[in-house]
């Protein structure tokens, strides 16, 4: 299986369930009658980052490993005050580019040395990256994003993040 088809898709399938986080989350504050917006700045402990920042890494991930994967710039993560709503585009414009990306751009990519930010002068291969680093960061902020939401009271379960799946008749 390619770099693009073990990350890309599935990426954008756990991306595209973020705005159904927000729905359950919506509902939820207008059921107790309290501004849904106090949720971004919730977290799982003191040291950990809000839930707004969390999911501003699971947005920021898929650019920034498609960048990489192909020798380019990464664009930097986004890191403001965002509302709920900005959020939410910003998801939109990122299924939208991450749908538009294809195959064929990644074609040689596994030969690639990925540079590490964190450790100037280090890198690793492409796949060990995916696969070791890049992959596990997105989900590490896609699950503390959904805890963050199960520990405030929000009904959302395994379905909501895992989203539809392909069940067939045997």
């Amino acid at each position: 299986m390619s770099l693009y088809d073990s990350s890309f898709p599935q990426m954008a399938r756990m991306l595209g369930q973020v705005p159904t986080w927000f729905d359950k989350a919506q509902a939820h504050a207008e059921q107790k009658k309290y501004d849904p917006e106090v949720l971004l700045t919730a977290r799982l402990a003191p040291d950990q980052w809000n839930f707004r920042r969390q999911i501003q890494n699971v947005i920021s991930w898929p650019l920034r490993l498609s960048a990489l994967l192909v020798g380019a710039e990464p664009p930097a993560p986004q890191t403001g005050d965002e509302t709920i709503a900005e959020l939410r585009a910003r998801i939109g414009e990122t299924l939208q580019q991450v749908s538009a990306l294809k195959p064929e751009q990644f074609q040689g990519a596994g030969d690639r040395m990925i540079p590490l930010f964190f450790m100037p002068g280090k890198g690793m291969r492409a796949p060990d990256f995916v696969f070791q680093f890049a992959l596990p960061n997105f989900y590490f902020h896609a699950t503390t994003a959904y805890s963050i939401l199960r520990h405030n009271g929000i009904d959302v379960g395994k379905i909501d993040f895992i989203g539809p799946i392909a069940i067939r008749d045997l």
